[in-house]
């Protein structure tokens, strides 16, 4: 068996940012998703294309191929007021805020103002490259 469109992948990994790892599969278990269907993100999908079962890869996945660049028009100037009162914002601090359909959506907080802060809005991992060390477990 192959990895091509329609087959159900399980695959173990470690995801690397930056020279740190961010993100591994090891205590969940394998990630387990439909070939082809936009379960993940597209430079992993069209890099694990053709692998079978047991194959081990060291994957880079450029930012344009993952989470996209950073986005200039996603950051938003808000007031302090609009924060709850026992949050104090710092540089970097993530916030969880309500989206459309009561999405939640996590930001990080790019600069504090005198009366206002600017959130960023884009993906946490917008604008990085991404290493992904994976093994194939199963494919059906």
């Amino acid at each position: 068996m192959i990895v091509k469109e329609g087959k159900t992948v399980s695959f173990e990994y470690t995801l690397t940012v930056d020279g740190e790892v961010v993100d591994s599969s090891k205590e969940r278990g394998p990630f387990q998703y439909t070939h082809g269907k936009g379960q993940i993100i597209p430079g992993l999908s069209s890099r694990l294309e053709g692998l079978t079962t047991g194959d081990e890869k060291s994957i880079d996945v450029p930012a344009k191929e993952a989470y996209g660049e950073i986005n200039p028009e996603a950051f938003r100037e808000i007031p302090k007021t609009a924060l709850p009162t026992n949050i104090e914002p710092k540089v970097g601090m993530l916030l969880q805020m309500k989206g459309e359909g009561d999405q939640t959506l996590t930001t990080k907080v790019s600069a504090v103002n005198n009366d206002t802060i600017v959130l960023d809005l884009n993906h946490p991992l917008a604008g990085k490259a991404l290493t992904f060390q994976v093994k194939i477990v199963s494919i059906e």
